[in-house]
């Protein structure tokens, strides 16, 4: 007997989350729930505003003709052209079918600004590398400048990733290179997106001689239909946010290929609830156990849902307390 419910979720956020202008005040989504033969698998389907290109009605109205054909008796077809739908589907398919990993990878490179005296308590729980994570892009690059090469000369051990979001000119990216001290630039892992365009972020690390990661460029070439992962040329690293990518097979091979080129593959949020979090960090132990996973946004909500972090102090929604706005079983 199949069964599948869909759940509605709203989960509040910290008062100061904003993305792109637009202040976050609730996280939104759905949780489809798949039951065949005494097995279950559970995905996030949840659109993320000013990121993804579907909204949350989009993504639930394709969802739920999807799940309509699996319980008449169908193949729950997961490929989609919206990226959180594929995701949530296959994920589900994916737990439901025991192919994901039990064990997790709940170390994460910890999101740090101000005073680089707060992030020593979190380096010293680190095993192995210390890495931490700072947003560049939201104020003068000179400023972020002087930020990056104070955390890099307080801390001689610290690697750090930076992510620009495609916030900087040439120019600006080039101000923010000249307050960084070419003695720390090795130990900057790569800058997510430094530039607006993938030619200026080229441009900017050969003339700065600091690594890049393709983020928005890799989501934006994977939806071309004659896309050659060989074409994201230039990057140390990628970065992998399925709920903007899609489907987990897609995910699964864009690792195996950034691998095989000798590149790091790092698994992100693009801010799911614990459950879609818990899960991206057991595929992250499963696929790039070497890659330290970019997981920590659990601190910018005030709820966890059906599944704690580990660690997390955060209070648990139940996910049978949410509204279920769908279910169907086979006869």
């Amino acid at each position: 007997m199949r069964k599948a419910n869909i759940y509605y979720y709203q989960l509040p956020m910290d008062s100061g989350v904003v993305l792109r202008q637009n202040k976050l005040t609730q996280r939104e989504g759905w949780i489809v729930e798949l039951m065949e033969n005494e097995q279950q698998g559970l995905g996030e389907i949840a659109p993320l505003v000013g990121f993804s290109k579907e909204t949350l009605d989009e993504a639930y109205a394709e969802t739920v003709s999807r799940l309509q054909t699996w319980i008449e008796g169908g193949e729950l077809e997961c490929h989609s052209e919206l990226p959180s739908v594929a995701f949530g589907l296959s994920m589900a398919q994916f737990e439901l079918q025991g192919l994901l990993g039990k064990e997790g990878m709940y170390q994460v490179a910890p999101l740090c600004s101000g005073d680089p005296d707060d992030l020593f308590p979190v380096l010293d729980k680190m095993e192995g590398e210390k890495i931490a994570k700072i947003k560049v892009g939201l104020y003068e690059p000179i400023r972020d400048g002087i930020l990056v090469n104070l955390f890099l000369e307080s801390i001689p051990d610290l690697q750090l990733r930076l992510d620009a979001n495609r916030a900087w000119s040439l120019d600006k990216a080039n101000q923010f290179a000249k307050y960084v001290s070419p003695a720390y630039r090795s130990r900057i892992r790569y800058i997510e997106e430094p530039c607006k365009t993938p030619h200026e972020s080229i441009t900017f690390a050969i003339e700065s001689g600091m690594a890049i990661a393709w983020d928005e460029t890799l989501q934006e070439a994977v939806r071309e239909p004659d896309f050659s992962f060989e074409l994201l040329t230039g990057a140390k690293s990628i970065v992998i946010k399925p709920s903007l990518i899609g489907h987990i097979d897609l995910c699964i091979d864009l690792v195996q290929k950034a691998q095989s080129l000798g590149l790091i593959a790092v698994i992100s949020s693009s801010i799911e609830s614990s459950v879609g979090l818990c899960q991206l960090a057991r595929f992250a132990k499963q696929y790039t156990p070497e890659s330290i996973p970019g997981l920590d946004t659990l601190q910018l909500f005030k709820s966890q849902l059906h599944t704690a972090w580990p660690g997390s102090t955060l209070p648990v929604a139940k996910l049978a307390d949410q509204a279920l706005i769908w279910r169907q079983q086979s006869d």
